[in-house]
């Protein structure tokens, strides 16, 4: 059964809102209360859920912190994955400086191919050069934050494959061209502006985007 991917955008809401619920002491909720935080229907909710299994009770509801373990498990943050940024303009160095990341993500690498980078200190690391990536990935590093310009997006992606990365999470503004056991997330923050231009423009349209 193929799971949409807007479900497991969902997925990682739910989780937050039980984070907040468990911070809080509560230690059961239902799909109307998760559905009413997360601004969507509890028949989505269940929905979303039965993709993985059955975890709730009719009538009861859900155990907070059971439920939120196997969110996390589902969305693989029950481990520990390795992350490098590879181009350290201004968006890879903001991204580097980033406290967001959590417990299941560590930044574990730096990379750039410009000589006036290399070398330079990010977080508890140095920037270092592509030529590098086939002795820092094996067995450190799994995900990959493409921040490098559109034209030098595929070699990039090239060398990253090439060295065992896992997962891409491409900035650049093109489609990369990568083994089908390689994962690539795009982030593009044009296309994103203009599906809001459109949902502001055809308010008829918006409920269907934005589900």
């Amino acid at each position: 059964m193929k799971v949409p991917s807007a479900a497991i955008s969902r997925l990682v809401t739910y989780l937050r809102i039980l984070e907040e619920l468990e911070a809080k002491g509560v230690h059961r909720t239902s799909s109307e209360q998760l559905a009413e935080e997360a601004q969507v229907t509890a028949f989505q909710v269940r929905k979303d859920l039965s993709y993985f299994g059955s975890y709730g009770t009719r009538g009861v509801g859900y155990t907070v912190p059971v439920l939120k373990r196997e969110l996390r498990h589902i969305l693989g943050l029950n481990r520990k994955w390795g992350l490098c940024i590879v181009g350290m303009g201004r968006l890879g160095s903001a991204l580097a400086d980033y406290p967001g990341f959590g417990e299941s993500f560590e930044l574990r690498g730096f990379f750039d191919v410009d000589p006036e980078k290399i070398g330079r200190r990010v977080r508890d690391g140095v920037v270092e050069p592509m030529d590098v990536l086939p002795q820092r990935v094996p067995g450190r590093i799994e995900i990959a934050l493409l921040t490098v310009p559109r034209e030098a997006a595929q070699e990039a992606a090239d060398r990253l494959v090439a060295a065992g990365i896992k997962g891409i999470l491409n900035f650049a503004p093109t489609v990369l061209e990568v083994p089908k056991e390689v994962v690539v997330e795009n982030v593009d923050f044009l296309a994103g502006l203009a599906r809001l231009s459109f949902a502001i423009l055809n308010p008829k349209w918006r409920e269907e985007m934005m589900g």
